[in-house]
């Protein structure tokens, strides 16, 4: 046999095993598989830490990576294009939607909740009721000591906890409850809604402020208790508050309206092109999505919850 023909049966060969070799898979994006990031308001780890798990174990072939920051800094991502999804406590402006726009993306958000502002004591404080209206004097330094709101009291000066200096829920309490009004110097911030509790759980003469969702009971499938190590104030709109006007941030005062320190969570996307970010944004707003809110303390915009009747007292 010549070198010639050496030759045309090795490339024949070649050419034979390359019909037949198996095509190398690559990772696709759809809306159930790629990798994607979400950012997302710390104040919402709890039940947003659920529906990536979920997610995931439902779709092996996709990833979620979360990114927990204050909403203000999840948006701003979304806006400078580093991510295509992000779950907030407030919508975009028309100024956002506008610059959203201009980039040739598509822009759009859906309400996926409501979240109660809840207000944390000590456990060795007595003092769980409170007026809208002593909320505010407290946030803004005209009420200063616990024996203001109760002269038998012998827990001190009051503090304020808040998790983050920059964060929505310090938003919410100095624009919605306060109108803008410079906050007390008694008002400080740990940081962390984890150091909030903590905090709290220590300091008997401290309020907390945070999130439903981070002291709803995780072993209670009915959403009618909250951690026990500390205390959940009920609140109440009319200046004469007692057991018969005020509720708890329980999911079902949440629905009916009846507790006054509530939010709307939004899930906002940019993704133009119905990949990763928009499949997990359909599921946080579907039933299985809505299901992980609910049992997480909060109300889901996009499912009926079953109520239970429950007396003044927020007992059942």
């Amino acid at each position: 046999m010549t070198h010639k023909q050496y030759i045309l049966i090795g490339l024949t060969a070649l050419l034979f095993a390359s019909c037949h070799r198996t095509p190398i898979k690559e990772r696709t994006d759809t809306m159930k598989s790629g990798q994607a990031k979400v950012a997302c308001d710390a104040c919402f780890l709890p039940f947003m830490r659920d529906e990536v798990a979920i997610f995931e174990g439902l779709n092996p072939e996709a990833t979620i990576t979360p990114i927990y920051t204050t909403d203000e800094a999840a948006i701003g991502l979304l806006l400078k294009d580093s991510l295509r999804l992000v779950v907030a406590a407030r919508d975009l402006t028309k100024a956002e939607y506008q610059k959203l726009n201009d980039m040739k993306l598509l822009p759009r958000a859906h309400k996926i909740a409501v979240d109660g502002i809840a207000m944390i004591v000590n456990t060795r404080n007595n003092d769980t009721i409170i007026s809208v209206s002593n909320l505010k004097k407290i946030m803004t330094g005209e009420i200063n000591s616990w024996n203001q709101l109760d002269p038998k009291s012998k827990l001190g000066k009051i503090h304020v906890v808040f998790d983050n200096p920059g964060s929505s829920t310090v938003r919410y309490i100095k624009d919605t409850l306060c109108g803008n009004k410079p906050f007390s110097e008694n008002i400080k911030a740990k940081l962390t809604n984890e150091a909030v509790i903590e905090y709290v759980s220590k300091m008997p003469g401290a309020i907390g402020v945070v999130s439903s969702s981070w002291i709803c009971d995780p072993t209670d499938t009915l959403n009618l208790h909250f951690i026990n190590k500390i205390h959940v104030m009920s609140v109440s709109p009319y200046d004469d508050a007692n057991a018969g006007n005020s509720y708890k941030p329980f999911a079902a005062w949440l629905a009916l309206k009846n507790y006054p320190l509530t939010r709307d969570i939004y899930i906002i996307s940019s993704d133009a092109h119905g990949y990763l970010p928009s499949g997990f944004m359909n599921f946080v707003g579907g039933d299985k999505g809505q299901r992980l809110i609910l049992k997480s303390g909060l109300f889901p915009a996009n499912r009926p919850a079953r109520l239970v009747e429950m007396k003044p007292d927020n007992t059942i």
